[in-house]
């Protein structure tokens, strides 16, 4: 009955048995069931109703930034929120779509010269995985400007969450407790000059680009900060720095970074996460959690 799915719902772009690799910024992960493009908080609904009603597990993977999916791929609906990406200004707030590139929305805070958001201006995810993960950089946080979010919950109910409401923590939100989707998000801003803006968000840019590996694919940093170290000079110190299996690598640039030098597939970037934890923490004594998230499944050993 499920594979009824793409002829339940015509107008949405729904792709069956395809190949996530080529949406991931690693560029690396086994097949979706179903891959659906939904471009209305509509579409979203009836689809989340469909999987409800056909027992089809359903999961959202934004744009699949800081993302590992795994070789053996993902089970039944995978919703891919990119085509909601509209984002407008209203007084000192912006209001961005889920699947809005973040970068693109403190452009256009820059262009409406509201100040708050430069320190995301180099980060490469969409707005609802920033609000899932409370992403951060450079000293800022999503939940030092989040004023509230439109999430859809499992059970396809509409609701609105406050800051409060959100609970955010370092690299964690409510909506990862809660299973919800995002929607959309509002930022409260404040006005400021927009050259001054501009200036804050190229130095950021620099910064990045002069110790990050922008020019290799890769999930984004890959551990989550310990308390009172750094994942990149744990792993460096620990002599990791270069450490390769299969096409995946620690970068020679960042060792916090995970690159696919070679073809890699999610099973020589788990092969590599696994090796860095286990020798940082018998060189170290410290356990790197990971801050990428991982999901799908293994693939079928013959």
């Amino acid at each position: 009955m499920t594979a009824d799915i793409v002829a339940a719902f015509p107008k949405v772009t729904l792709l069956k048995n395809e190949s996530l690799s080529t949406y991931t910024n690693t560029k690396t992960g086994g097949k979706a069931d179903f891959l659906a493009f939904p471009n209305s908080i509509s579409e979203i609904q009836a689809l989340v109703r469909y999987a409800n009603e056909t027992d089809l597990p359903i999961t959202i993977i934004g744009n699949a930034s800081n993302l590992i999916v795994k070789d053996g791929g993902i089970r039944g609906l995978v919703l891919i929120l990119t085509e909601m990406k509209q984002v407008k200004v209203q007084s000192n707030q912006v209001v961005a779509d889920a699947g809005a590139s973040l970068i693109e929305v403190t452009k256009v805070a820059q262009h409406a010269s509201l100040s708050g958001l430069e320190f995301a201006a180099g980060i490469p995810g969409s707005v609802g995985g920033a609000i899932f993960m409370n992403a951060g950089a450079y000293g800022g946080e999503i939940s030092m400007v989040a004023e509230s979010v439109q999430v859809l919950t499992p059970a396809g109910e509409l609701k609105t969450m406050t800051k409060r409401d959100l609970h955010f923590s370092y690299r964690h939100s409510q909506v990862q407790d809660e299973r919800d989707v995002v929607l959309n998000a509002t930022f409260s801003l404040h006005g400021g000059d927009g050259q001054q803006i501009q200036a804050e968000m190229d130095d950021f840019n620099a910064r990045r680009a002069a110790k990050q590996p922008l020019e290799l694919p890769s999930c984004g940093s890959v551990f989550k900060r310990p308390t009172g170290y750094f994942a990149g000079k744990l792993i460096h110190d620990a002599g990791l720095q270069g450490y390769q299996f299969g096409g995946a690598q620690v970068s020679t640039k960042h060792a916090g970074f995970i690159v696919n030098v070679a073809h890699a597939t999610a099973s020589d970037y788990l092969a590599v996460i696994h090796h860095v934890q286990e020798v940082v923490l018998a060189s170290e004594g410290v356990h790197l959690e990971t801050e990428v998230r991982i999901i799908g499944e293994d693939p079928v050993r013959s």
